[in-house]
């Protein structure tokens, strides 16, 4: 408020400054007033005072422009502010009523300024006499002569917001709503007719809801004061509009149009003052309405030619505004103004008054609300006129006018223009330069336009009726899941029912017309949407007649089809694509733009109406079957907007195209059925079978394109029938019966294309209803709960067999092989996807396939037993137990038949898995009851007996189902086991021992005894029988054809092409499953009655088959004896008196086999053999001595046997006959056991006697008298000779012997470990024959490991056996001296013949000799053993021996030595002077003898090297010695220098006294050993070898210091 004061005080003192010369007066006043208003604080205390007023009035009367305005500007302020008193008011207007007559411009604006200030603020005129002066100053600047433009302006808008300004504060003094209804008087056109019906409709509610939720509930006659104001401004506007003198106002003359414009605003924003108030009501309707029509029915001129279309404009908006706001309390009223604007469009008036009157008749029929208030006030009223259809038929008319004009075509694409720039948002107009002609054609366009518009907004307007009706509750949806109804009731649904009777045909008329000729997509679009909207209207309130009418002109409009004419001008027309035109010519099919908008919009009817179209459908799917055809068509086109574009066909259209969107919208439309009701689907069906049945029967009358377009028309309801089935699979009960029945109409013509169009509808239909959720619960739940929902199971079955069914029937009842064929395969589909979900037709499906098994067609059958596959592989949990054993029944049949040998053969496998569902389920069908017994008897606490007599009632049941079930099979089996075919007896056989190898722990030994005397071993007797009295004739294969005149058939194994061959493979096969029962079930089957009897006759099956049959069944025989036993004996549940008949026999067998040669017996006798060693193996717990001895000397009888008779060819070749290889595979296996201890002894002297002996006498065992016999070892001079088949035994068994030895006992080696000693030896002697040998290495590698692992690690035994196991080891250690002096002085380090040339050869060789020396002296010697003395001084003997070869040989001979043989006596040589020397912590009481023996020895062989290297040399002269010499002595004197002795050692040494004891004695390493030899080094000083001499000069400085001399110093 502060500042308000500042700017007042401001605005003072530029007063004051303007008047200070020329107006003292007003100076004066300026600044009092500015002293004054310092003292004051607020507006009110300024409006209190007159002063601070009289200042700014007395400078505008000065009447100076720039003392005014500054006057007027302050007068401005006080009155915003309001500090200036009511009672000012007068003085106040008369000073503005001055200004207003003066001719300054800037002051006559702020007057109206001040004004319009007055009117907002509080100083409003409250009295008739304040309310005319302020008007009446606007006015006469308004009309006086020499105002400027924008003064009128100004005072036009000044009166009109005084005006509003007014009739506000009416309605506030009347208590009224407060609010204005809508900015003006006429609604402003959308871009869209929709788009303005929907505005309307919310403007026109807002507008009720105001005026009935604010205004008093009865109208008053009486006013207030500022009522009786604006009732006397209302009556002087009227008066002025009407051309008369505003009497209040005081003025003279006021433009008609201003006044007018003012009622306009008026009626349209005060519609609360007309409905409550009588006063305004009645000015309304006697004056305000009389001059309305007056001005209708003038026609000469008011105000000039200019202005009588914005008279005109005027006046028909204030009509509208009464009959839009007032129609209902102006009912007589509105119809005259109605009818004359009716009557107005038929008169030869001027065109712009027309499209006038078209304005209000379109914004009439675009407001819903308005329309139905007409409607309800007139043309339901049976004293009043049809004025809704009298709009309806005018606006019509103007439209029909467009084929009259003459510039009709123009008309259309201006009309066409229009809808296009609204739709755009666009303001169509003409150009700046267009002539009359087009301006006349764009106003005829106008008119249609708005025509047009009239008619959509009455569509849109009923179909927006109809929606509220819905809303309402009193129509249907026809979206709602009832049926709908019959009849419409309530006001809104008669309204929409009279409005549509009374308009469709007209409006139906005017839109086809427009849309025939139209080719603008604006304008298509929008009567297409009328279409849409009036049709579902039509729906909606069960109009049938002008639905069918409207879908049938829209169908029309959907697919383009050329007449006769149109196709030979096109092609009689130029082109240079001859292919376009076959294509038009074939085809035929053009789908426009407007086409496709068509075809949408009847997409949205069907949609929105699906469930009342009812037999309307057939006119849809005619035209969708044709759209069909089109989109799948590769001919068919589609055109842009513009008839000048190329035409766009599907392949080049993007991913967005008109085809794939048609496409999709035909497939929604069928989708959407799921949403239907019931019999609206049953509806859609209908029509698709009698569009189909029809183009049925055209194709058997018809021919070429024609057929072919009838056979389109049937795929698409085929095809559509089968989408509708897939959406409706919830409900599909009430619909399978048309669906299937139709297909099955079409699978019976007798064209082929129909017929696999029909079967593959029917396959996708079955596996459609099966694989849907619905019945997939209903199946589960009748599993579960059928005995509960008896109802419910029903409901199952009844469709379950109306599903399956239809095969049936087109098996059974079809001639044409085909039709039977497709049957089985969609069989075959639906038991592959859907069959766990069926349950009631099992019976059905097993009889046909049943009947498919005893087809002569062999597709038929291939195709029948794929669906018994599927069912035998996956679909046996789902088949009821009453119909396991027909599907049984149905499997061997399969097996049975003869036309196919593979399906035979995999339906007996098939049985495989019948048996395992069989035992597995129902035992665990049975286990899963009997938990279930349990827990209901803890529940309900029943008593124990009942509870057991139930439980033993379901368990036995269940077992006789079992039993039943698996006796069915047995037998088939059993009988297939006796097929001429021997692929399909063979594979029976494998089934049957399979079966009761796998699951015989869960039969009963009732079933067992049944299998075993009733299937098993009859089987075995039939077969036995056929294989030893079948034809031995060999067979021909199948004739493949002929080669010259002579038959060529397949060629047959050697094996398979007699009967009787085959016969054997089926016997073994035999043999082969009862060794499976038996491994897998000999304990039980023991315990079965007469299983010893079986048992038995067993033995001698195999006794003979082994001895009389084919190989193949001798083989078979003993593997069923031996995995008999052996699986079983290992477990200790099996009686020894089984083990003692199974080695009698094959004790019997080898016996009576000894003198066969033949290959099959080599072979059975390799088998038997293996089937000891794993017997024994197995089962050597149970072996007593009796039965070890009577296994070796069969084992020996074999050996002996096989060394006398098995001198094959392969010994020839380096390899042991099989059966030696058999014997030494499994003597591994024949160690004896604990308990057999004193089994080893036989077991090891067995052995030896197949190894060389030098003479079979030296063999002391009276019970081998025959294997001393068989040994064909022969002594031969002084080596051993031994032929070829016995040298690879003794080969292969020296290893193995070494091993079983090494195994042994101690205490059973020393009976045994001499002779084993000498055996090897003699094995290695065998050098010296055949050095290139593998005996003798052998035989090394064998003895090393001896002594090695055992001879060093042998303690003595304690207790009394101790001088015996003394002796033993002195006799062991003279066999070892033995073998040592024999093999390394007479075979080791000599030139031996060799037909090993390599150098890998010899160096191997070498290698081995080398290692004997390194086991002899460094693991032997140089142990701690018990060796006596004198066979160490024979060992270190050897040694000395091996290594004197050098020196002792002639100068010539060493000459021709080879390298190794020096290399070895250098060794030797090395290895004495190892043991003579001595090393830290290895020292003991043997090594010290041996030290002690070997210095001897050593000292001896050294001197006598030397003395002969000196005699040597002397003895050549100049000549030098042989280099192995020279090395020899230079290895000596080298080792001489390293050697150092153990004191111990030197004390042995042949010296003096006193060197023994004076010499070093505080050193353990002596050297005194050099003593010995100083005579020998003293002669070597002067040797001509220089190396000698050096070493020797060593030597001898190691004697001096030995002896404690020293050099003396010099």
């Amino acid at each position: 408020m502060a500042a308000f004061m500042t700017v007042l005080e401001s605005d003072l003192r530029a007063l004051s400054a303007e008047a200070r010369r020329r107006y003292p007066a007003v100076k004066d006043a300026a600044e009092h007033a500015i002293l004054k208003l310092r003292s004051m604080s607020s507006p009110s205390e300024i409006a209190h005072n007159d002063d601070i007023l009289r200042i700014f009035v007395m400078a505008c009367e000065a009447k100076n422009v720039k003392l005014s305005v500054i006057g007027l500007s302050c007068l401005q302020k006080l009155i915003s502010h309001d500090a200036i008193a009511p009672s000012a008011l007068n003085e106040i207007l008369s000073t503005l009523k001055e200004h207003g007559e003066m001719a300054d411009e800037s002051i006559q604006l702020k007057t109206l300024q001040t004004i319009l200030i007055i009117f907002q603020s509080r100083l409003q005129p409250d009295n008739e006499e304040n309310m005319a002066h302020a008007l009446g100053i606007c006015i006469r600047l308004l009309e006086h002569n020499r105002s400027s433009d924008s003064v009128r302006n100004t005072a036009a808008a000044t009166f009109r917001q005084a005006v509003a300004l007014i009739f506000d504060n009416v309605v506030s003094g009347e208590s009224l709503p407060v609010g204005r209804f809508g900015s003006g008087g006429y609604i402003s056109r959308t871009n869209s007719v929709t788009s303005d019906v929907n505005r309307n409709i919310k403007r026109l509610e807002m507008l009720e809801l105001e005026v009935i939720s604010g205004g008093p509930s009865l109208m008053r006659e009486t006013l207030t004061k500022p009522g009786k104001l604006g009732l006397c401004l209302l009556e002087d506007l009227t008066t002025v509009a009407a051309g008369g003198s505003a009497i209040w106002l005081r003025v003279g003359s006021v433009q008609r149009s201003f006044a007018l414009d003012l009622l306009e605003f008026i009626l349209s924003n005060y519609v609360v003052l007309f409905r409550t108030l009588i006063p305004f009501q009645q000015v309304l309707r006697h004056q305000i309405c009389s001059l309305l029509m007056t001005s209708l029915r003038t026609n000469s001129e008011i105000e000039g030619e200019a202005e009588e279309p914005y008279f005109r404009r005027l006046v028909l908006r204030s009509v509208a505004h009464i009959i839009r706001l007032y129609s209902s309390s102006l009912i007589t009223e509105s119809e005259v103004f109605l009818s004359m604007l009716v009557r107005v469009i038929a008169l030869d008036l001027p065109l712009w008054h027309r499209i006038l009157v078209l304005e209000v008749l379109r914004g009439f029929c675009v407001e819903a609300r308005t329309l139905r208030i007409l409607f309800q006030n007139f043309d339901l009223h049976p004293n009043n006129s049809n004025v809704v259809e009298g709009m309806v038929k005018a606006l019509a008319r103007v439209v029909s006018t467009v084929q009259y004009l003459e510039t009709g075509e123009e008309s259309l694409a201006a009309v066409a223009g229009m809808f296009s720039s609204k739709a755009k948002g666009i303001e169509w107009s003409l150009d700046t330069d267009a002539s009359n002609a087009t301006v006349l054609v764009a106003s005829e366009a106008h008119a249609i336009t708005l025509a047009i518009e009239g008619l959509l907004g009455v569509v849109f307007a009923v179909a927006t009726l109809t929606d509220e009706a819905v809303d309402d509750g009193e129509l249907e949806s026809p979206r709602c899941d009832t049926d709908p109804a019959t009849k419409c009731t309530g006001i809104t649904a008669t309204l929409c029912v009279s409005i549509v009777d009374s308009t469709w045909l007209t409006i139906l008329d005017a839109l086809s017309l427009i849309l025939m000729k139209s080719q603008g997509e604006a304008i298509i679009l929008e009567i297409l949407k009328g279409y849409q909207a009036f049709t579902q209207a039509c729906g909606v309130i069960r109009a049938v007649e002008p639905l069918n009418s409207f879908l049938a002109s829209l169908c029309k409009f959907t697919i383009y089809i050329p007449n006769e004419a149109e196709k030979r001008s096109v092609m009689m027309s130029p082109s240079s694509k001859r292919a376009e035109q076959l294509v038009d010519q074939r085809e035929g099919i053009v789908l426009t733009p407007k086409n496709v908008q068509a075809l949408r919009t009847l997409f949205n009817i069907a949609h929105r109406l699906q469930n009342v179209l009812g037999p309307s459908w057939v006119l849809v799917l005619e035209t969708l079957s044709a759209l069909d055809r089109a989109i799948h068509s590769p001919h068919a086109t589609a055109q842009e907007v513009s008839t000048a574009v190329p035409k766009l066909t599907k392949d080049s259209s993007g991913q967005y195209s008109d085809f794939n969107i048609l496409s999709s919208l035909n497939s929604q439309l069928f989708e959407s059925s799921a949403l239907m009701h019931v019999s609206a689907v049953q509806s859609l069906l209908s029509a698709l079978r009698q569009l189909s049945c029809q183009c049925m029967a055209a194709t058997l009358s018809s021919n070429g394109q024609t057929s072919n377009h009838k056979l389109g028309s049937i795929s698409f309801s085929v095809d559509r029938i089968l989408l509708i089935l897939t959406n409706n699979l919830h409900r599909v009960e009430p619909l399978w019966g048309d669906i299937v029945g139709h297909f099955l109409e079409l699978a019976d013509s007798p064209n082929p294309q129909l017929q696999t169009m029909a079967l593959d509808a029917l396959d996708k239909s079955i596996c459609a209803v099966l694989g849907s959720n619905q019945f997939q619960e209903n199946a589960l739940s009748s599993s579960v709960d059928a005995s509960n929902n008896l109802i419910g199971a029903s409901k199952l079955r009844s469709l379950e067999c109306a599903v399956i069914s239809p095969l049936n029937d087109l098996y059974s009842l079809s001639q044409s092989s085909e039709v039977r064929a497709a049957s089985l395969k969609i069989l075959l589909h639906v038991l592959e996807r859907h069959g766990e979900k069926l349950h009631y037709s099992w019976p059905n499906i097993l009889e046909m396939l049943r009947s498919v098994a005893h087809a002569s067609e062999k597709d038929l059958i291939a195709l029948g037993f794929q669906s018994l596959r599927v069912i035998m592989n996956d679909g046996l949990p789902n088949i009821p137990a009453h119909c396991l054993h027909e599907c049984i029944d149905v499997a061997g049949a399969y097996s049975a038949q003869k036309t196919e040998l593979n399906i035979s053969l995999t339906a007996v496998g098939l049985l495989w898995t019948a048996i395992d569902f069989i035992v597995k389920t129902i035992m665990q069908r049975t286990q899963e009851e009997l938990e279930t017994d349990l827990r209901d008897h803890e529940t309900r606490e029943e008593p124990t007996d009942s509870h057991d007599k139930v439980t033993n009632v379901t368990f036995s049941s269940d077992t006789v189902q079992r039993d039943r079930l698996l006796v069915s099979v047995f037998s088939l089996l059993h009988k297939l086991g006796a097929d001429e075919r021997p692929e399909v007896r063979n594979s029976a056989i494998r089934m049957l021992f399979q079966t009761l190898g796998s699951h015989g722990q869960k039969l009963s030994e009732r079933m067992w005894e049944d299998c075993l005397w009733n299937y098993v071993f009859p089987t075995l007797d039939h077969a036995s029988h056929l294989a030893a009295t079948s034809s031995k004739d060999e067979w021909q294969g199948k004739e493949l054809g002929t080669r010259k005149g002579i038959a060529v058939h397949m060629l047959i194994h050697h094996s398979r092409n007699t009967a009787q061959k085959q016969w054997d493979e089926t016997l073994a096969l035999v043999l082969g499953g009862i060794a499976r029962i038996l491994r897998s079930s000999f304990p039980f089957l023991r315990s079965l009655r007469n299983f010893q009897s079986g048992w038995e006759s067993l033995l001698v099956f195999v006794k003979n088959s082994i001895l009389n049959g084919s190989k193949e069944v001798a083989l078979a025989a003993i593997n069923c004896l031996q995995s008999t036993v052996v699986s079983h004996s290992s477990k200790g549940n099996l009686p020894i008196t089984y083990i003692k008949s199974v080695l009698d026999i094959y004790e019997d067998v080898l016996q009576k086999s000894e003198n066969s040669s033949d290959h099959v017996t080599g072979k059975v006798k390799q088998e038997i053999l293996h089937g000891l060693g794993e017997l024994y193996s197995q089962a050597q717990g149970m072996f007593d001595n009796d039965m070890y001895k009577k296994l070796i000397l069969v084992v020996d009888s074999t050996i002996r046997e096989a060394k006398i008779t098995n001198i094959t060819f392969e010994a020839d070749y380096g390899h042991v006959p099989p059966v030696q290889r058999t014997i030494l595979e499994i003597l591994p296996l024949l160690r004896p056991a604990a308990h057999l201890s004193s089994m080893w002894i036989l077991l090891l002297v067995t052995l030896l006697h197949y190894l060389p002996a030098d003479d079979p006498a030296d063999d002391k065992e009276d019970d081998r008298e025959g294997v001393r016999n068989s040994n064909h070892t022969h002594n031969n001079g002084e080596g051993l000779i031994l032929n070829n088949t016995n040298s690879l035994f003794a080969e292969k068994l020296v290893p193995v012997l070494v091993d079983l030895f090494l195994q042994a006992p101690v205490e059973e080696k020393y009976n045994v470990f001499p002779n084993l000693i000498r055996s090897l030896g003699r094995c290695m002697t065998t050098r010296r024959d055949d050095p290139d040998g593998t005996l003798w290495r052998l035989a090394v590698e064998g003895f090393h490991r001896i002594l090695i692992a055992d001879v060093r690690k042998l303690k003595p035994a304690s207790g009394t056996d101790l001088t015996n196991t003394r002796s033993s080891r002195i006799q062991v250690w003279k066999e070892v001296a033995d073998v040592y002096d024999l093999f390394l002085v007479g075979h080791c380090g000599r030139a031996l013949p060799s037909n090993a040339l390599s150098a890998t050869a010899h160096q191997t060789t070498e290698s081995l000799e080398m290692k004997i020396l390194d086991v002899l002296g460094d693991e032997i010697l140089r142990s701690d053993t018990d060796i006596p003395l004198d066979i160490l001084q024979r060992l270190i003997s050897t040694l000395d021996r091996c290594a004197s070869r050098t020196c002792c040989l002639p100068l010539e001979t060493v000459e021709l030595m080879p390298s190794h043989c020096s290399r070895f006596s250098l060794t030797c040589l090395k290895k004495i002077f190892s043991l003579s020397s001595y090393e830290m912590g290895d020292w003991n009481l043997s090594r010290s003898e041996v030290s002690k023996i070997s210095i001897m020895t050593l000292m001896s062989r050294c001197d006598f090297i030397l003395g002969k290297f000196l005699t040597d040399e002397n003895d050549l002269g100049v000549r030098s010695l042989p280099p192995a010499r020279v090395e020899e002595v230079t290895f000596v004197l080298q080792e001489l220098d390293r050697l150092v002795i153990h004191p111990e050692t030197a004390l042995a040494l042949p010296l003096h006294t006193h060197l023994k004891e004076g010499v070093s004695k505080e050193t353990m390493k002596r050297r005194s050993h050099l003593l010995l030899l100083f005579p020998s080094l003293c002669e070597l000083v002067m040797s001509r070898e220089s190396k000698v001499r050096e070493l020797v000069q060593v030597l001898l400085r190691l004697i001096a210091a030995e002896l404690g001399l020293q050099k003396l110093s010099t």
